[in-house]
């Protein structure tokens, strides 16, 4: 164990370890001098507000099991730098793939054309104290021989067409990948973080009397591959996609009109994510371009609702260690008892709103720049039993599982389809349904939810949020809640 220490960055902690490793990676086994890079950082940023350069080497694999044989094995290592200096509302951006004095001297040639007729004044590195590391630095691609990922892939595929003669097709894939960054500032301060990430998928279509149909599952986290070796482990991501699959063959039209809603716990908190989250993001509301902009104090959902954003949480998908400007990451309470408490910032627009940064810039890699974007977001539980709200319903639908959906962050509209959804009439589950959609107004369906239930809880590794073309790991969750006079998109009138 590392003795807390004061370091370079400033900060105390573990980080040390980390800004050792970089170090060797970024400027050891490269052509970047660090004390030249410092300078030329320190140069470039000169009168402006704020900025950063950002190191990364990444390394990423995919292998694909599809129709009983191995259809894709991928490796790629990519590494390169992203320079940006901002300047009030404006910043610039360089980037290249390339570690040398030369690529980074022409980056700080660019960027440096946003401060000519700007002076402004340097903000303050990230403050607070670094987060105890959340995951393992360990190298995921390297802990599990290239041989025992086929083998388990081929178990996987021939297990689930062991399981059911009606299954007709089984796709599976393991995904990883390995990031480190460092983050270096023109006060000196440098902060760095080392990423595993891995997921593994499991699809499986069903036949039966001339009717197709498909379920499937993922898991995943910022962890090794190993926890899913063991048959116990992935026989029941099988066991859950067949389960998927065999219930659609039973699956009847789902019903058209207004009716209660009960959302299930975990992967559904992707509806909260995307009608919610996403217009708590400190960009949209410094625009104004939220429905949620300028309403901080103000009731924005039913009373007992809420919403946390929280990337401090233990080898969790969605968790940053630090988040690609540096800042620590934190355990954000955006909604407190249906008040909207605050939102999501990286550096730049918490400036420009006049309060502080969150933890919440990130950027898919060194080729873009940082935004405000969630971590791991969900619903806090309530005090209701599941089993009493799912009895509370005279005629709705009961959404378990979801598959896509979109929002409009300025009007708040949303739309998603329910993967695995019930109907239910007098508090009784019926049949499966096919084809729900939910539509609705993410602040309106907020203030509609008249139970929270007991069991929130996480998704299981496997959400990937999409924003301004950058995607970037997230995690979502929620209790089961339920949620009146919600608009159902179905191929039958109620």
């Amino acid at each position: 164990m590392l003795t807390p220490v004061t370091f370079i960055t400033g900060f105390t902690g573990t980080f040390m370890d980390l800004l050792q490793q970089t170090d060797e990676i970024f400027f050891t086994q490269t052509a970047l001098d660090l004390d030249h890079t410092q300078r030329i950082v320190r140069d470039a940023l000169a009168g402006g507000d704020d900025g950063e350069l950002f190191l990364e080497m990444r390394h990423a694999e995919m292998l694909a099991f599809d129709d009983g044989r191995l259809k894709t094995a991928s490796y790629d290592q990519s590494s390169g730098f992203g320079l940006r200096v901002v300047a009030g509302e404006a910043h610039g951006y360089a980037h290249a793939g390339e570690l040398s004095e030369a690529a980074l001297q022409r980056a700080a040639d660019s960027v440096s054309a946003v401060t000519r007729g700007y002076s402004g004044t340097a903000a303050a590195g990230p403050s607070g104290r670094a987060n105890a590391p959340l995951y393992a630095d360990q190298n995921p691609l390297n802990a599990t021989p290239f041989e025992t990922k086929v083998k388990l892939l081929q178990d996987i595929d021939a297990y689930a067409r062991a399981a059911d003669s009606r299954v007709k097709q089984v796709s599976t894939s393991i995904a990883g990948s390995w990031q480190a960054v460092q983050i270096l500032r023109a006060d000196g301060i440098r902060v760095a973080d080392i990423r595993p990430l891995v997921r593994i998928n499991v699809w499986v279509a069903v036949e039966q009397n001339g009717r197709m149909e498909s379920g499937g599952t993922g898991a995943g986290g910022r962890v090794m591959l190993d926890q899913w070796l063991t048959p116990d482990s992935w026989q029941a991501q099988v066991d859950e996609a067949l389960r998927i699959a065999v219930l659609n063959l039973d699956s009847v039209p789902t019903p058209a009109g207004e009716m209660e809603i009960v959302l299930g716990a975990g992967w559904p908190g992707v509806m909260l994510h995307e009608a919610v989250g996403h217009g708590l993001e400190g960009d949209f509301n410094r625009k104004g371009t939220s429905i949620s902009s300028g309403r901080v104090g103000q009731q924005v959902a039913a009373k007992g609702v809420t919403v946390i954003d929280d990337g401090t949480m233990t080898d969790r998908r969605g968790s940053i260690t630090v988040d690609d400007e540096g800042t620590p990451s934190r355990r954000n309470v955006l909604i407190e008892d249906g008040i909207l408490k605050g939102y999501m910032q990286d550096r730049q627009n918490a400036r420009l709103m006049g309060v502080e940064a969150t933890g919440n810039g990130r950027r898919e890699s060194y080729a873009h720049a940082p935004m405000p974007r969630m971590t791991n977001t969900y619903m806090e539980s309530g005090d209701t039993d599941p089993d009493e709200i799912v009895a509370s319903i005279k005629k709705g639908i009961y959404a378990v599982n979801f598959g896509g959906g979109q929002v409009d962050i300025t009007s708040g509209k949303f739309v998603f389809s329910a993967a695995e959804a019930y109907l239910v009439e007098n508090g009784k589950i019926g049949a499966p349904v096919k084809g729900a959609t939910l539509i609705g107004n993410g602040p309106d369906a907020m203030s509609k939810i008249s139970m929270i239930g007991n069991d929130s809880k996480l998704d299981s590794g496997i959400g990937t949020c999409g924003k301004a073309g950058q995607s970037v790991p997230v995690g979502v969750g929620q209790p089961t809640v339920k949620m009146g006079g919600i608009t159902v998109g179905g191929t039958e009138a109620a």
